[in-house]
């Protein structure tokens, strides 16, 4: 036993070395995120008024730590999910979606922020075990979304958002461009795709499992890394 707990101790102390090795740089804070996925290619930008899901973001980057990871949870017409390490080498029984650091992050939620469509936002534990709607060390989604009639959106403000209006500015993105509205103000937005929703709707349309949304043939991120902003 106490063999054991010297083992674990010395493989924690390594990881903790390795993580105080890697650090954030202000250049880093300037770069998007290219994600090299088996479907093709999707380069995020991150959100300067999100500070805290943003370094976090990057700094899981820096460590290869989304290298191999799957899509675990694709929903066509809403979001692919992504960010279980525990998916790296998961068999295709496997039911995913609980791995991750213990660290949650404080919600940032910003009223300009909204669940566009291309939007890169946090996942996170159900209301009924995370009040503070605090965010997953580690996984995220884009969304792919649908486009909304304004009747839709009415309905939405009614059964899904308790009456909580959505701006005006925001019901013309839904109308003309997609997204979904129901997660605004209850998921952290801290970034959207630049290049890449080709990708994001190509992940979105494979099969997946009934239970559990996983897709049937394994969509992966082969890599993650910070490359220099293009300008616009």
């Amino acid at each position: 036993m106490k063999n054991l707990l010297a083992i674990i101790l010395l493989l924690l102390s390594f990881e903790s070395v390795a993580q105080k090795q890697i650090k954030l740089k202000k250049k880093d804070l300037r770069k998007d995120v290219l994600l090299l996925t088996d479907s093709g290619s999707i380069v995020l930008r991150l959100s300067d008024s999100t500070p805290l899901h943003r370094n976090n973001f990057l700094m899981l980057v820096k460590q290869g730590y989304y290298d191999s990871v799957l899509f675990h949870r694709v929903i066509q017409y809403f979001m692919i999910q992504s960010g279980d390490p525990t998916s790296k080498q998961a068999k295709k029984e496997d039911h995913l979606g609980n791995g991750g650091p213990s660290l949650k992050i404080p919600a940032e939620f910003r009223p300009g922020l909204f669940h566009k469509r291309g939007t890169l936002a946090a996942a996170r534990s159900g209301d009924n075990v995370n009040p503070k709607k605090e965010s997953s060390g580690s996984q995220f989604y884009i969304v792919q979304g649908k486009k909304f009639t304004p009747a839709g959106l009415d309905s939405v403000e009614t059964f899904r958002l308790n009456g909580r209006k959505i701006p005006e500015a925001h019901r013309q993105v839904y109308e003309t461009i997609g997204g979904s509205p129901h997660l605004d103000q209850n998921y952290t937005i801290f970034g959207e795709v630049v290049t890449g929703m080709e990708v994001v709707d190509k992940i979105a349309a494979t099969k997946t499992r009934l239970e559990d949304n996983r897709p049937i043939d394994d969509a992966r991120i082969i890599k993650a890394s910070l490359v220099k902003r293009k300008k616009s």
